[in-house]
């Protein structure tokens, strides 16, 4: 049975498809246990937030240049949905994270011995309140972003 691994992703950064060395998107929810007198009662929901962080050779980075050339600068990008998507076999994942905000962190990593290429590291942040879908199931409920939109 094949399943899902890494080489199986495609990940789209607006319109512009990339591969990216090692990716990483992670959901901060800040739900917490409601309590009366100190004992547990329910829930209550908090805040979201998800940040994830991109590594590219440099063939896939020049990509990202010249998408920041277009706008005028890395600054001046604008948030754009990014997909990633993989299937093997009969598995499938679609992870949708939407008005990712980019930064540069690690512009350089130069090891002078070789035998890997250089990388080039990109932390985003999701900035939308569409936030995130996986396998087209929103992370947060309708409700929590009605009139944000």
């Amino acid at each position: 049975m094949s399943r899902i691994g890494g080489k199986n992703f495609d990940v789209n950064l607006g319109d512009l498809l990339v591969h990216v060395q090692n990716c990483t998107l992670d959901i901060t929810d800040n739900t917490a246990v409601a309590k009366s007198r100190g004992v547990p009662d329910g829930h209550v929901d908090g805040e979201v937030s998800a940040s994830g962080e991109m590594e590219f050779d440099t063939n896939n980075f020049n990509l990202l240049i010249e998408a920041a050339r277009t706008a005028g600068s890395f600054r001046k990008l604008e948030p754009f949905d990014s997909v990633f998507f993989a299937k093997s076999g009969e598995e499938e994942l679609r992870v949708e994270a939407f008005g990712c905000k980019l930064r540069i962190s690690s512009l350089l990593s130069i090891d002078p011995k070789g035998g890997e290429t250089t990388r080039h590291k990109v932390p985003f942040d999701v900035t939308s309140p569409d936030f995130i879908r996986i396998n087209g199931v929103p992370y947060l409920d309708a409700t929590e972003i009605e009139g944000l939109s």
